[in-house]
């Protein structure tokens, strides 16, 4: 097996929208805003490279959007999902496989691409699609709160594809998957969350997607005001951040531009940051 990082694009979000009833005075000394009071993300994928299956988890934003779609989030810095392929060895065309953490468009957006004709099509023409099944149903009958999240044009086109399959359980530890990994599932960000268990070299990592979307999250209490269950979301960090330190575990970053692989260690304020690493660099 071998893991590559893949950068597909950085946007910006609203920094209190991010960090919910915490104070920006606390939060924006990890995470600092602009004049807009945004502060910068990443759509950092997770390229799985396992005999002859191509495995991507997540996609990013994508491109299909509208300029005044786009213009909401302020897209910066040069990273494309098909250049860091490219700078990887490989072509999206090779994909076997697209896992999805949970359909927000800056995890699907991605998956589907519109055509010059404007028809909208997989953007993985050979891969399969995967999502968990409670979750796909919770998206396309989207509650007000999530609704702007969930793109019927991101969503409903894998479906018609027919290359759509989900995985079921109600965890929160799912094994005996039709991949490498086994995924944990958490509820509070939005219905049933995957987040990916690799087991690589000898280290425990895990895909930390959107519940604990940046270091500035570690804390258990910093917790996003795009959270559907912001207690759910209390309890399960609790308990992910203590056996995370338990078994040593390595957390990649989906959101974070600055910190990609981050070990962990007790403090007397809580479970923070250790040491930050590049994925590469890590396992040379």
């Amino acid at each position: 097996m071998r893991l590559y990082s893949i950068e597909a694009g950085n946007f910006k979000l609203d920094g209190g929208a991010m960090f919910g009833v915490v104070p920006k005075v606390l939060w924006e000394r990890t995470n600092p805003a602009d004049k807009n009071n945004q502060i910068e993300m990443a759509t950092r994928c997770l390229l799985v490279e396992d005999h002859d299956h191509l495995i991507l988890i997540d996609t990013g934003m994508g491109n299909k959007q509208s300029e005044k779609f786009f213009g909401h989030y302020n897209l910066w810095g040069t990273h494309s999902l098909d250049k860091s392929l490219s700078d990887n060895g490989f072509h999206r065309d090779e994909i076997t496989d697209v896992f999805l953490t949970h359909l927000h468009f800056d995890h699907c957006g991605g998956a589907i691409n519109r055509s010059v004709e404007g028809l909208l099509e997989p953007a993985f023409k050979n891969a399969i699609y995967w999502v968990h099944k409670n979750h796909w149903r919770w998206a396309v009958n989207p509650n007000v709160r999530e609704k702007a999240s969930f793109l019927s044009e991101n969503i409903m086109p894998i479906k018609q594809s027919g290359r759509l399959k989900f995985i079921e359980g109600n965890g929160p530890l799912l094994n005996d998957l039709p991949f490498p990994f086994s995924v944990y599932l958490v509820d509070g960000h939005t219905e049933k969350q995957m987040l990916p268990i690799i087991n690589y070299r000898g280290n425990r990592i895990i895909y930390a997607a959107d519940l604990i979307p940046t270091v500035g999250h570690l804390p258990t209490n910093y917790i996003m005001g795009y959270d559907t269950r912001p207690l759910k979301t209390l309890s399960e960090k609790t308990t992910f951040l203590k056996d995370a330190v338990q078994k040593n575990t390595l957390l990649f970053m989906e959101h974070d531009p600055f910190h990609e692989l981050v070990s962990l260690k007790e403090t007397e304020k809580g479970i923070r940051m250790d040491e930050n690493f590049h994925l590469d660099a890590y396992f040379s």
